[in-house]
C-alpha cells in the first residue's frame, strides 16, 4: 500500500535555529500513528510545515491519495492545504467561542462548498439545497460526537473536553484524508480522555487516517499502530508501540525508565 502522506527530509530554519532537521516519515491510509517527544523537539513545528503555517527552508511533503497521483503540498496556503484533504486541531483550543455548536461545525464545510457570491446574495435553489445539506451533515457530525443536544448552545459555554471533541467534529467536517490532532487530551480529566480515546478509535475503523501529537504515553500507546519519536528536531526512533516502549533511545530521552514497566 503507497503512502497517503511522505515527508522526505523535511528541515525548518528559524535564523540559526534548526527546528526541524531532514525529517523522514511515511503515513499510510487508515492508520493512526503517534509522534511524541519532549517539549521543544519540533512536533507542533511539523504540523505548522504540513499544514502551510510555516515554509520549509527545503524537503518535501507529498500527499498521495488513493488511486491519484502525488500532490506536493510545499507552498500551498493553510486553506489550499485543507482542501487537498488535511485537517489539524491545535494544542490551544481554536473555536468560534460566540457561535453556536452548529455553526462552528458548519464553517468547516467551507472548503467543500460549491455556492457563489451571487448565490448566496439571490438565493438561488442550487445554494438553498447545499445550505441544507451542509446543515444535515453537521448534525450527522454533532450526533456522533455527542453533542446533538447542545447544537445551538454557544461554544464557550461547554465543558472543555466537549470543546475539544468539537473542534475534531470541526476538523472532520472538511472532510480529510488525513486528520492531525495536536495534544487532543490535553488538559482533560480521565472520563473525557476514555471518551477521546473511543471518538479517535471509531475514526479510525470508519477508515480515516490520523496523525496525534500527544504526551499521554497511555493513550499514545493504547491508541497507535506506528509511533514516531522526535528530539531536536530529528527522528530517533520509529516503530509499533511495543518497539518504541523498549527503545533505549527513547527511554533515555523521553519516556523514562518507569515507563519500561507500564
Amino acid at each position: 500500500m503507497h503512502p497517503l502522506l511522505t515527508v522526505s527530509a523535511l528541515t525548518m530554519d528559524f535564523g540559526g535555529i534548526r527546528a526541524l532537521d531532514h525529517l523522514d516519515l511515511r503515513i499510510h491510509p487508515g492508520e493512526i500513528a503517534a509522534l511524541i517527544g519532549p517539549n521543544g523537539a519540533g512536533k507542533t513545528t511539523f504540523f505548522n510545515c504540513l499544514t502551510g503555517i510555516y515554509a520549509p527552508t527545503s524537503g518535501d511533503l507529498l500527499l498521495t491519495p488513493p488511486d491519484q497521483p502525488p500532490r506536493r503540498l510545499n507552498g500551498l496556503k493553510p486553506n489550499r492545504i485543507t482542501e487537498q484533504g488535511l485537517a489539524r486541531t491545535f494544542q490551544n483550543i481554536r473555536l468560534f467561542h460566540n457561535m453556536t455548536v452548529l455553526e462552528n461545525v458548519m464553517i468547516g464545510r467551507h472548503c467543500r462548498t460549491r455556492a457563489k457570491i451571487l448565490g448566496a446574495i439571490f438565493r438561488t435553489p442550487a445554494t438553498i439545497r447545499e445550505e441544507k445539506a451542509i446543515v444535515g451533515m453537521s448534525l450527522a457530525l454533532l450526533e456522533r460526537i455527542g453533542l446533538a443536544d447542545q447544537a445551538n448552545e454557544f461554544a464557550k459555554n461547554l465543558p472543555y473536553g466537549a470543546q475539544r471533541r468539537l473542534e475534531i467534529a470541526r476538523a472532520l467536517a472538511t472532510e480529510p484524508l488525513l486528520l492531525l490532532l495536536d495534544e487532543p487530551a490535553a488538559g482533560m480529566n480521565p472520563q473525557e480522555t476514555l471518551e477521546l480515546d473511543e471518538l479517535i478509535t471509531s475514526m479510525k475503523n470508519d477508515g480515516l487516517a490520523i496523525l496525534l501529537i500527544e504526551h499521554d504515553m497511555k493513550l499514545v500507546m493504547s491508541l497507535s499502530d506506528h509511533i514516531f519519536v522526535m528530539d531536536y528536531g530529528r527522528k530517533i526512533a520509529e516503530g509499533t508501540p511495543e518497539q518504541v516502549r523498549h527503545n533505549p533511545a527513547v527511554i533515555k530521552a523521553y519516556l523514562g525508565e518507569e515507563t519500561d514497566h507500564a
